[in-house]
């Protein structure tokens, strides 16, 4: 059952706004060559996870716009990338007295409210240094932190006006940590998509939820009842995402081993491009085809103009070579760059 309501989601973009709602025969509705889904949203043109690239994203044809959770103090799941706010947001001009002994300023520190008189700026690295210098570099421009809840509502509302059926693609980030704090952002994320009108039986927009960590993935699927698409993101042991054996998981065995649970995997892209022959021809890995024959859809993280190594010459080029491996879709930081 879960691989069809798969396969149907991946279905809905070349049909018409309404495409669940048609008579047409499920053979007749075909999936795009590739589905893109846009990393933090716009973010190569705009703060990430801000509302402008929300709607930015959806301007730009995106498939799916990627959302990752954190929590406040008061258990509200927030739409930031990191535990910490120190490397997008103001929060130290803000609250400077707010960090902890390490000297960093945490989401779960904060109440929704005074989240929300932080600004998110772009994103600096451990020195304050524009990560990224030649993005949207001004900070005197107001982009609020949002809740999970305003987001979704806002997609919902620009699929109305705009007649598309763009998605919503959820991850729960550190379960482990936030245990620690005694908090649960899988039960808090449950809580948001059943207000939001997310069920088993209904699906306001299509979605994927993502994590690095199985446990609630896991939970998702057995506690939660729930058979929404699950995406297994894959990464390297050494990154300490999550307290399991990614290379494991990356063979033949252990992408079997998932099925039971999950939908697809999202893989770091040099997993699957792992260089060019003397010929300069990408030399591909087995992990999209051994996924694709366990079931599993495949997507791809993250493109980025930036920081390319010196064998490929282009985004584009990237783009094309992940697109000739066989991805089903892609993370992109530029979405509608073609």
């Amino acid at each position: 059952m879960r691989r069809l309501l798969c396969i149907v989601l991946l279905s809905f973009f070349a049909a018409s706004a309404h495409a669940q709602q048609s008579a047409a025969p499920l053979a007749d509705i075909k999936p795009p060559q590739i589905l893109e889904i846009a990393h933090r949203g716009a973010s190569g043109y705009l703060p990430e996870h801000s509302r402008a690239a929300l709607v930015m994203a959806h301007a730009l044809g995106a498939n799916f716009i990627e959302f990752d959770v954190q929590l406040s103090r008061d258990g509200v799941p927030v739409i930031l990338h990191d535990v910490m706010l120190d490397a997008v947001t103001n929060v130290a001009a803000v609250y400077p007295q707010r960090h902890r002994s390490d000297g960093h300023y945490y989401v779960v520190d904060f109440t929704v409210a005074e989240l929300r008189a932080l600004a998110l700026q772009p994103r600096r690295n451990a020195q304050q240094q524009l990560l990224y210098p030649n993005r949207f570099a001004r900070t005197d421009v107001d982009f609020a932190i949002t809740t999970l809840a305003q987001q979704l509502a806002l997609l919902q509302e620009l699929n109305r006006v705009r007649e598309r059926d763009v998605g919503a693609y959820i991850e729960v980030k550190s379960p482990r940590w936030y245990r620690d704090q005694r908090l649960d952002p899988t039960a808090a994320l449950m809580t948001v998509l059943e207000q939001a009108g997310y069920s088993n039986q209904a699906r306001p927009t299509p979605i994927f939820i993502e994590s690095f960590d199985p446990e609630p993935l896991r939970r998702i699927r057995t506690e939660f009842d729930c058979d929404l698409p699950l995406i297994q993101l894959i990464g390297e042991n050494a990154w300490n995402e999550a307290p399991v054996d990614f290379s494991a998981m990356r063979t033949s065995a252990g992408l079997q081993a998932l099925t039971g649970v999950v939908d697809g995997v999202g893989v770091w892209w040099p997993q699957v491009i792992l260089g060019v022959d003397e010929q300069q021809q990408p030399r591909y890995s087995q992990l999209v085809s051994m996924a694709h024959k366990a079931g599993l859809v495949v997507h791809a993280y993250t493109l980025r103009e930036e920081g390319l190594p010196d064998f490929i010459g282009s985004y584009r080029q990237l783009r094309q070579w992940l697109k000739n491996a066989g991805v089903d879709g892609l993370f992109t930081d530029y979405p509608g760059r073609r």
